[in-house]
């Protein structure tokens, strides 16, 4: 990968780092689909603006009728669904927790890419997603034992929300793989708007049949717009760009990263403490995200003949 990838996918991880915060600030307040067809539809306005400020936009506008339903499939994977899946757990779950479950996207991203699209799965790209896994768990440990105890079992409610996140975290895999075989050369703001417009057309039927009726406070509207501008519309056109360039794999390797910056975050705003198995725990990340998107290419000791095998 190179270094501009590199640096696209630590400013992608930022940003969806933050989401997590974002979501459990308005999940409370909007519910689960109102909160996220409003994501999704602001995303979609704010990538219709910057594919009509870059110009050409009847050629766009040619390519998402002529890609409608696979662009719709996107949405539907990749962010209707999944979106609302997470929105759900982290009705239980803890923002940080969700994060964890969302880092094991690379996991099944590679797996999907492997059996479906043939592509070549490393031994030191596969170490490197075992590593990044390692970290995340590290990061997350001793947040997870003080929730619930270190053998106590969890709750069914926990379960639920757990199994939910995960199932997000599959659909992403399975949505990467798909772009890459029926949107692969296709510009990646049209995929990004596309997308972003299926998946509104998906969820504003549930968010108007499911809309609050109380009133929703400005720092839950405030996560809306975060939600929609930086961590939808911004995020998902620096995603889909990896995605063309660097391959699902790789591009999905961000996740690694993401509750880096869910630390960082809670951290800087909401005054959350950084204990030394954060730290280890983040440290043990970055070595497996270097690993798995190649930006480490040989370990010492170990020639390039190893890792082609």
């Amino acid at each position: 990968m190179k270094t501009r990838h590199l640096i696209q996918l630590i400013v992608l991880a930022a940003l969806w780092g933050a989401s997590f915060l974002f979501i459990r600030v308005g999940v409370a307040e909007f519910g689960v689909t109102p909160l996220m067809a409003l994501r999704v539809s602001i995303g979609a306005l704010f990538l219709v603006a910057m594919m009509f400020a870059r110009g050409a936009p009847r050629e766009a506008l040619a390519t998402l009728r002529a890609q409608a339903v696979p662009l719709f499939i996107v949405g539907a994977l990749n962010s209707a669904v999944p979106f609302c899946l997470f929105a759900f757990a982290e009705l239980t779950l803890s923002a940080g927790t969700t994060s964890v479950i969302n880092a094991t996207t690379p996991l099944w991203g590679a797996l999907v890419a492997y059996l479906w699209l043939r592509d070549r799965l490393t031994w030191l790209r596969t170490l490197g997603m075992a590593i990044g896994f390692a970290g995340v768990v590290t990061l997350v440990w001793d947040q997870v034992a003080s929730a619930h105890g270190a053998s106590a079992p969890a709750p069914a409610a926990t379960v639920l929300a757990a199994a939910a996140a995960m199932g997000a975290a599959l659909l992403y895999g399975i949505a990467a793989s798909y772009t890459k075989q029926r949107l692969n050369g296709v510009d990646a703001l049209t995929v990004a708007t596309g997308s972003m417009l299926g998946s509104s057309i998906a969820l504003i039927p549930f968010a108007l049949a499911y809309w609050p009726a109380h009133y929703v406070s400005a720092s839950a509207w405030g996560a809306v717009l975060s939600l929609g501008v930086a961590c939808t519309g911004v995020a998902y056109f620096i995603y889909f760009h990896l995605l063309n360039v660097a391959g699902p794999a790789r591009a999905m390797s961000v996740t690694f990263v993401i509750p880096v910056f869910g630390i960082l975050w809670g951290a800087l705003f909401l005054g959350e403490q950084v204990s030394t198995p954060m730290l280890l725990g983040c440290a043990i990340v970055l070595v497996g995200t270097a690993l798995a998107t190649g930006a480490v290419k040989r370990l010492p000791g170990f020639g390039r003949r190893a890792e082609q095998t």
